[in-house]
């Protein structure tokens, strides 16, 4: 009875030094990010980054995201409804996260369409038609090429765009900053500078709201 009682003992041990362990590592990395966001602010919003909202809003949130991911596409519309809920207390930061394969083509692609004026109208047919351009986690820029002129886009113009090399270090830079802030899933979520450590729309709803009540 007594090596029993010794062996339940150890096991309760062992799950407990687990969790605490796990917990101090999330704060660790969370302090470092905060660290990060303090020191070097520019690793968050980069002068190519797209953004919604002042750049007086009491909070940022950043979002590395791929366009074929479909927890991003899920979740747009709720990033949205924040926005709006929180209208002109919330900068939206989106940054490029391309970890699906052939993702930096869809990316370069995105980012080109900015000089028509087409960014975020191009992303939501983006994210609605995944389905169709997206096999086995593999983008296929040939499926989704046709439907790019139902946005609107001058598509001579693209071609043309797509092409610049400035593109490539866009990505790079993305990528580069994705790595140093731990983000290797999409999407990721950084509210002023601090994680989204446990992933959910209540979790993301509790950050934002702790950070606009301060």
């Amino acid at each position: 009875m007594k090596n029993k009682s010794m062996v339940i003992f150890s096991v309760i041990a062992l799950v407990l030094l687990f969790v605490g362990g796990g917990y101090m590592y999330k704060s660790n990395e969370s302090q470092k990010i905060e660290s990060i966001a303090k020191e070097q602010a520019a690793i968050f919003k980069r002068e190519h980054s797209y953004t919604m909202g002042s750049d007086d809003a009491k909070v940022q949130l950043v979002e590395f995201f791929d366009p074929a991911c479909g927890t991003c596409a899920q979740f747009h519309p709720y990033v949205k409804e924040l926005m709006k809920e929180h209208e002109g207390n919330i900068q939206l930061v989106l940054r490029y996260a391309p970890f699906h394969t052939n993702s930096d083509k869809v990316v370069k692609m995105l980012e080109a369409t900015k000089k028509q004026g087409m960014f975020m109208k191009t992303l939501e047919m983006l994210f609605g038609t995944q389905k169709y351009w997206i096999s086995n986690h593999e983008a296929n820029l040939d499926a989704l090429w046709r439907f790019l002129p139902s946005v609107g886009l001058d598509m001579d113009k693209l071609i043309k765009d797509m092409k610049d090399p400035s593109l490539d270090a866009i990505v790079a830079q993305d990528i580069a900053d994705a790595k140093t802030l731990g983000a290797t899933k999409t999407p990721s979520y950084y509210v002023n500078g601090k994680p989204l450590q446990t992933f959910g729309l209540r979790q993301l709803k509790e950050l934002i709201n702790s950070e606009l009540q301060k």
